[in-house]
């Protein structure tokens, strides 16, 4: 099974690829961009100890906080400007797309198309705001109870980490955009990716020095990097995997012409929703535990102990309620994304039907059975590698930073980003063909 970075090296005109101008501007603009993302992750918040919060950060690392760590390559171990990383933004997006689906003033909204999409992501920014606003109060207020984080509490540091956590939010969701539509990629997906990637190989020498120091076994060392490989190739062909509905256009005569009948085929991959379902989930849990990470030394300390305990990563409510989300959004984003009343009757009105399926609601309803049962299948897989490490790290003695969500946005960001550089690459050589044909024609 060829990965994507295989099928890549094979199927590109490398000599072609040196000649695309625009796509190599694309790059460049790509890693600029994330390069800048990088270097904000490094600048700390404005009034207070980055040494004393770091000692501070890593004796309560484990649990949901470290994960949210992960995700924004290392800002919350370093109370950074980008602290908050895209995670408001994600949340917001989940909360609008749920209430377009229940609202029917945001559903109408939505049908609009193309200017309805622009609304609905105006609101999506709104609510980013808002919730970066709430999180970075709540961040404020925990580093006050932190002796010796903060030189001076009080209203003013309450005020500036609230302005520049929310400003550095916003600052990845403009930056992201710009990837997206000036890049190569999705930006937001992107940005998170690049936060994991830069992390990794501290990961690999931290395993590596337990393993010297005796504190795991060779054996469990071999053991973890077998498991990387393995759930990285069982990714690779689950992500690729599709079911293909036979679909077949009759004869049909234009004119005097008379046009034989062909047969295609409609691809459903296998895990509609891709990284969405885990990066949704892990938001959503990260959402109510920021705050109460964060303030261990309020008032309310008893409340929000409970709360961490009971959310705690790897915990059973942690697990049960992480699988729920991901089955629920693997359902909900398939659903958003794909219609079959729409696919089916586009099929229709270009003559095409189903084998023994009568064309209209009746093929609309087989694909929608299709699409129900391979859906399942894709939410089982996403439970399962997400799941499966945190289970591992909970149980025993390895903590693997590296788990199945980190895996699993890596490998599914690199495959699409690939695929797009494809793309944009087999569009540079189809225009140069339709330029020669033009010069020969003018030559004739």
């Amino acid at each position: 099974m060829a990965s994507a970075a295989e099928q890549l090296a094979a199927n590109i005109n490398w000599s072609a690829f040196s000649k695309a101008e625009e796509l190599k501007k694309r790059i460049w603009f790509t890693l600029g961009a994330l390069i800048i993302y990088r270097l904000g992750t490094y600048i700390p918040l404005p009034g207070i100890d980055p040494a004393a919060f770091e000692q501070s950060f890593l004796g309560q690392k484990q649990g949901v906080l470290d994960m949210f760590n992960m995700f924004s390559g290392g800002a919350v171990q370093r109370m950074a400007v980008f602290a908050l990383n895209i995670m408001p933004y994600i949340s917001a997006s989940i909360i609008i797309q749920l209430l377009s689906s229940v609202l029917p003033s945001l559903e109408a909204i939505k049908k609009e198309g193309e200017a309805g999409r622009k609304v609905l992501n105006q609101y999506t920014r709104y609510l980013t705001v808002v919730l970066a606003l709430f999180q970075a109060y709540g961040i404020a207020i925990g580093l006050e109870g932190r002796g010796g984080v903060v030189a001076d509490p009080g209203f003013l540091f309450r005020f500036s980490t609230m302005i520049t956590l929310t400003g550095g939010t916003m600052f990845l969701v403009w930056l992201g955009e710009q990837i997206t539509s000036r890049g190569v990629g999705n930006g937001s997906s992107l940005i998170i990716f690049s936060g994991i990637v830069a992390r990794l190989p501290q990961a690999v020498v931290q395993l590596f020095e337990l393993g010297r120091q005796g504190s795991i076994s060779t054996g469990m060392v071999l053991a973890v990097i077998v498991m990387v490989f393995v759930v990285v190739a069982f990714i690779v062909f689950m992500e690729r995997a599709q079911r293909r509905v036979p679909i077949t256009y009759p004869r049909r005569q234009v004119g005097n012409k008379m046009y034989e009948g062909q047969s295609s085929f409609l691809p459903l991959k296998l895990n509609t929703s891709g990284v969405i379902p885990p990066i949704f989930a892990s938001s959503l849990l990260l959402l109510p535990t920021t705050v109460a990470n964060f303030a261990q030394g309020s008032a309310s300390n008893g409340i929000l102990s409970t709360i961490t305990a009971l959310l705690g990563r790897g915990g059973p409510l942690y697990l049960i309620l992480y699988v729920s989300l991901i089955v629920f959004f693997a359902f909900f984003y398939t659903a958003t994304v794909f219609n079959p009343a729409d696919t089916a009757d586009n099929l229709k009105k270009h003559g095409g039907f189903v084998p023994g399926v009568r064309p209209g609601e009746r093929t609309a309803q087989y694909i929608d059975g299709i699409l129900t049962r391979i859906t399942v299948v894709g939410a089982a897989y996403l439970a399962i590698i997400c799941v499966l490490p945190e289970l591992l790290t909970s149980y025993s003695s390895v903590q693997l930073y590296f788990g199945g969500t980190s895996l699993l946005i890596v490998v599914s960001v690199t495959m699409d980003t690939v695929a797009q550089i494809h793309g944009h690459l087999q569009a540079h050589q189809y225009e140069g063909l339709i330029r020669k044909s033009k010069l020969r024609g003018k030559k004739r």
